[in-house]
Order: C-alpha cells, then sequence, then structure tokens
C-alpha cells in the first residue's frame, strides 16, 4: 500500500501547500481520500485524474472538498478523455448530504441547479457508521467522528496492512477502534494542546500521540496543521505522548506502509 500526500494544511490552503488531500494505491488501483483546495493540481502533478478508481470524503467542508467541482469540469469537458466518463462514472462515496452540496456549488444559476445533480460522470454512495465498502484490493471501514457536521475516519486494508485516517474530528471513543493495531495512522493535528480548546472538532498533537499510544499503531504520520499552528510544537506534543515513530508530512511525500512500519520513499516528510 502507497500513500501520497497531494496536501496537508488544515482549514484551508497554506503558504506551502494544499488543504487536505491524500492518495492510497495497492495492486494497481487508485483512491483518492478528500479533495481541498489546490488538492486536483497536485494529483495532476502524479497521475491523470481519471486514473481514480474511486473517491472518498470524510466530510464536507471545503478545506476537504472543494475541489470536487474542478474535477466534475474535467470529467464533464475535457476533450480527449481516456474513457467515456458518462459509461464509467466515478464512484464517490460521501456523507448523504454530498450530491446535493456538490450540485449546488457547481451550478452557476437556479436554473441550471434544476438539471444538475453531477451524476452524469459520478456514481454517489452515502456513508454509514461502521459501514464497510469495498474498492479493488482495498477493504474500506467509515467510523463517524466527533465533528461539527457529519464527519467519518477511514480504516483502510489491503491485505494484512492498514491505514487508519482520522477526517476531522475531537477526541471521542470511536477513534480507538478506528486506530487499533493499524500499520499506519494518519491523524490530523490542527493545533497545540491548550484548555480553551473549543470541543468537539479538531485533535491536538497531545491527543493525536495519546491517540497513537492507546491503539498500538506503528507510525503516527501528522497531518492538518493549520498554517497559523507551530508545526513543531505540534509534533513534540505528540511525541511525548508517543514512543512509536511520529512525524510531520508535507505534501509530496510517500510513504510504502507495511509492517511493522511505513517507510518514507519520497517528499519531504519531517
Amino acid at each position: 500500500m502507497l500513500l501520497t500526500i497531494l496536501g496537508c494544511s488544515g482549514s484551508l490552503p497554506g503558504p506551502h501547500g494544499p488543504a487536505s488531500g491524500y492518495l492510497v494505491e495497492a495492486d494497481g488501483c487508485r483512491l483518492a481520500i478528500e479533495l481541498g483546495g489546490g488538492v486536483l493540481a497536485a494529483l495532476q502533478a502524479h497521475h491523470d485524474p481519471f486514473s481514480l478508481d474511486a473517491l472518498l470524503f470524510s466530510h464536507l467542508h471545503p478545506d476537504h472538498c472543494a475541489d470536487f467541482t474542478t474535477l466534475a469540469v474535467t470529467r464533464r469537458y475535457h476533450t480527449h478523455p481516456p474513457h467515456d466518463t458518462r459509461a464509467r462514472k466515478l464512484p464517490v462515496h460521501a456523507p448523504v448530504e454530498a450530491p446535493e452540496r456538490f450540485a449546488r456549488a457547481y451550478a452557476e444559476t437556479a436554473e441550471e441547479l434544476l438539471t444538475t445533480d453531477l451524476s452524469d460522470v459520478f456514481e454517489f454512495h452515502a456513508l454509514a457508521d461502521r459501514g464497510v465498502t469495498r474498492v479493488g484490493p482495498f477493504e474500506i471501514t467509515a467510523v463517524r467522528v466527533e465533528h461539527p457536521t457529519e464527519s467519518y475516519g477511514f480504516r483502510i486494508a489491503a491485505g494484512r496492512t492498514t491505514l487508519a485516517y482520522t477526517g476531522d474530528t475531537g477526541p471521542c471513543d470511536q477513534l480507538r477502534f478506528l486506530a487499533q493495531d493499524a500499520d499506519v495512522l494518519l491523524s490530523e493535528a490542527t493545533w497545540t494542546h491548550t484548555g480553551d480548546r473549543p470541543p468537539g472538532r479538531h485533535l491536538s498533537g497531545v491527543q493525536a500521540g495519546s491517540l497513537a499510544a492507546a491503539a498500538g499503531v506503528g507510525r503516527l504520520l501528522l497531518t492538518h496543521v493549520a498554517p497559523w499552528t507551530d508545526r513543531e510544537a505540534v509534533l513534540a506534543e505528540a511525541r511525548s505522548r508517543f514512543e512509536g515513530p511520529a512525524e510531520l508530512v508535507s505534501p509530496g511525500a510517500e510513504y510504502v506502509v507495511d509492517e511493522p512500519v511505513a517507510r518514507v520513499i519520497g517528499g519531504h516528510g519531517n
């Protein structure tokens, strides 16, 4: 299983890269997770967007899905697509409101909205808590997490290898199930740890590190750090609670997710 970091800036694109976006590959199958601002451009630097086999959205905040409308333009209006995008619709696994929300973001007028649902080139599937989806070699379990909108983390298994991704979440009991014994935990860590953070929104470095330790993961990768947050302080917090390998991800970094730990093969992870 290969994990590529397309973007990892928390809450909005940052000065050094796109918002949230990740690519997971195994046995020739390509699964994109999130498509925040700037991520489609980053994806094109690695692969043809038409080569995706499925797309996952943890939730529908813009920093995780803003580039979906540009992908719709690509799939609808590319003059030389490698295949018929209406005959081979791209599966999209997302919260239940995704078809309507994406159509509203795409339509230019109220009249166009009446005839636009994007189902001509996408095939939408609603996520459910503990629901299992299979895409190629991947078995994907969605886990409902704590955030102001309908939000999920994903547990992605291929053979004996497991990647856990928290999505955006505050501390909650479900995270232990999500991350338990995962080879790699890709965890958001938006801010440093203080007592006045709004509850039920995001994790601190302390909370991400504590989760990794409690779940017994092989490696901790920290993502979704806000541009105004001290990244090194977040990393130091995580390492204070988790004794295993822990690092900050960066755009372009690639990780082979295998047992017992991930192996970095590219990019500029710390």
